[in-house]
């Protein structure tokens, strides 16, 4: 399909009073939360159809020439890691479809903060893992996050409008197999789809040494269609846990986005992220960088931060004089208005996302184009 930009409004770029801080001090937002979490989306595309997320047709791609390059992505990496960001997770759509994955894993693996080296994660659907992640894990990366929502045939089939759970489930043994943990999996919990397999699931997870997450279903679907009866809960998936398992809470969650609690005393866990119904936005940490290179402080926000008119600024200007004084004066520039972006963003982050309130609006953006 022929990439089709994607139209989405655009918050007006605020002229703001300097902010206090300057490069290099913590990415601090107006209710104190500290960001160490940098979320970038290399790609929109992806190679299931999940009916939550993507319509079966007609999807409209971000065009490529407004996609990122490695370069770029790379170089707001590391002015947010100068800043205290301290992990970087990529997310897509599905990120092992961008052609240089493992490049962008080597390069971002490389960074480090005033605490030290960077962490790279990363979060797929699997499907290309088996023949990649020896390179990933040679260039960095540190940790995996897999989706599955079921493990029964006919049902993914269904879901995700593919015939691919066997490629799914062999990504997850070439995970298994690997150095990489945790290994989470992750899966969605939707009433009469697959809230019968909570317990299956756990299982599957569990002879896989790895950690099941349940998320609450979010108002992310392109096609705007999210009912807020279909959502499975946080407690009724406890509740459906507890009729197998000894749940024991873990302490020290943080800023995780996961509860977790223990399986029969453990080693095992299962994790809950129930942003709908027990929100966590009061420790969030995250940022999130889309792959057209628009800044969101917030899944749910309804306005974005433009980063590429100050790429393509530098861009422009790049011809205008070969002395190397004014490129480095041009990059310095640069450098100094992408931080300041980075930090008018968070601190105009709202102290929540307030999706339980009548006013609620669902962003424009489907969880594809927005990464997750």
């Amino acid at each position: 399909m022929t990439g089709v930009p994607v139209t989405i409004a655009r918050r007006p770029r605020l002229v703001e009073p300097q902010l206090e801080p300057s490069p290099g001090d913590p990415i601090v937002d107006k209710h104190g939360r500290v960001h160490r979490d940098l979320r970038i989306s290399l790609t929109d595309k992806c190679s299931l159809r999940c009916t939550y997320c993507m319509p079966a047709e007609g999807v409209e791609w971000l065009a490529k020439a407004s996609i990122l390059s490695t370069e770029q992505i790379v170089r707001i990496a590391r002015i947010a890691a100068a800043s205290g960001i301290t992990t970087f997770r990529l997310t897509g759509g599905e990120p092992l479809l961008r052609p240089d994955v493992v490049e962008v894993v080597r390069r971002i693996s490389e960074l480090r903060g005033p605490d030290g080296p960077v962490q790279v994660a990363m979060t797929t659907n699997g499907i290309r893992l088996p023949q990649m992640l020896p390179d990933l894990i040679d260039a960095g990366l540190d940790r995996l996050n897999i989706s599955i929502d079921t493990i029964r045939r006919e049902r993914f089939a269904a879901l995700t409008r593919r015939d691919k759970l066997d490629e799914v489930l062999i990504g997850i043994r070439a995970a298994q197999n690997s150095s990489l943990r945790p290994l989470k999996l992750n899966a969605v919990a939707m009433r009469g789809v697959n809230d019968d397999e909570i317990v299956e699931l756990v299982e599957f997870a569990m002879e896989h040494d790895a950690q099941l997450r349940f998320i609450e279903q979010m108002p992310l679907d392109a096609g705007h269609t999210w009912d807020r009866a279909q959502m499975v809960t946080r407690e009724e998936i406890l509740e459906s846990l507890s009729a197998r398992f000894t749940l024991e809470p873990v302490p020290g969650r943080g800023g995780a986005p996961a509860e977790r609690w223990t399986l029969d005393g453990g080693p095992h866990t299962v994790g809950v992220i129930a942003s709908v119904t027990a929100p966590f936005c009061g420790n969030c940490d995250r940022l999130r960088l889309t792959a057209d290179g628009q800044l969101r402080n917030c899944l749910f926000s309804t306005s974005e931060y433009d980063l590429m008119p100050i790429l393509r600024a530098e861009a422009a200007g790049s011809g205008d004089s070969g002395a190397a004084a004014d490129s480095a004066a041009s990059a310095a520039a640069t450098d100094l208005a992408i931080d300041g972006l980075l930090r008018s963003c968070i601190h105009n982050k709202l102290p929540g996302h307030a999706i339980n309130d009548p006013s609620f609006l669902q962003p424009a953006r489907g969880m594809n184009a927005i990464g997750g």
